[in-house]
């Protein structure tokens, strides 16, 4: 079984990865630098139809595997990482955040119902990264990951994208805030995303701040302002 252990130091995180004689897949552009005896194989090419569920779901086209003994170091963030293991069970990711998993996890796409999409601004298609199957998984996200438990019939409503993934069980939508049509726009909120279960989220209530701070800098918007007492 291979070892993913998390490392941080001066305010950036990072996975590595242990490796004896196991396989491991990778996102694509994440390796930092590796050590040992490991060997890492590319599809030359993948299928139309896969490059093009790929790109519509922002989401590598290529996502290398490695294989061998050693230690893989992968790239670091301002952000955070979340490992988490499946035992036969399928979840369901958010876009951009699958950064590595065991070679035994099925990686593939799950595609939102139309009107989803289109509610939640991605166009006609929205697609998410799956994993299936057994082993670990290891998630990028912008902050702690926290796991809720949802009852039949109970929902989590979010104005965000604060759901990192989702059991393939829970249900997903996106709805007004409020019953009545004109509240949407007295209520101060958008459209909100409803996830019913039953099942288990993986969320991240709130971001790291040095992650917060690069994002506000990347978004050319005012550092928010000191005040005094």
């Amino acid at each position: 079984m291979a070892k993913f252990e998390l490392s941080e130091q001066e305010g950036m995180r990072w996975i590595d990865i242990h490796l004896q004689h196991e396989m491991v897949r990778v996102e694509s552009g994440a390796l930092s630098y590796l050590i040992g005896d490991i060997a890492i194989h590319s599809k030359l090419m993948p299928s139309f139809g896969g490059m093009i569920r790929s790109l519509m779901a922002d989401e590598s086209v290529y996502r290398p595997t490695y294989t061998g003994t050693g230690i893989i170091t992968l790239e670091s963030s301002l952000g955070g990482f979340h490992v988490f293991r499946l035992r036969g069970e399928s979840w369901i990711l958010e876009r951009g955040t699958y950064w590595a998993s065991e070679g035994a996890v099925d990686v593939k796409f799950h595609r939102e119902r139309t009107m989803t999409s289109l509610w939640a601004g991605e166009g006609l298609i929205y697609l998410q990264t799956k994993v299936s199957g057994y082993g670990q998984v290891v998630l990028t996200t912008r902050g702690p990951v926290e796991e809720l438990t949802l009852l039949p019939g109970q929902e989590f409503v979010a104005e965000g994208n604060y759901v990192v993934c989702r059991t393939a069980e829970v249900g997903f939508r996106i709805r007004r805030p409020t019953k009545n049509y004109l509240g949407r726009f007295t209520s101060g909120e958008g459209f909100v995303r409803v996830y019913k279960g039953p099942g288990r989220l993986l969320i991240t209530p709130t971001p790291y701040w040095r992650y917060y701070m690069m994002q506000l800098r990347a978004q050319n918007q005012e550092l928010p302002s000191r005040t005094t007492t």
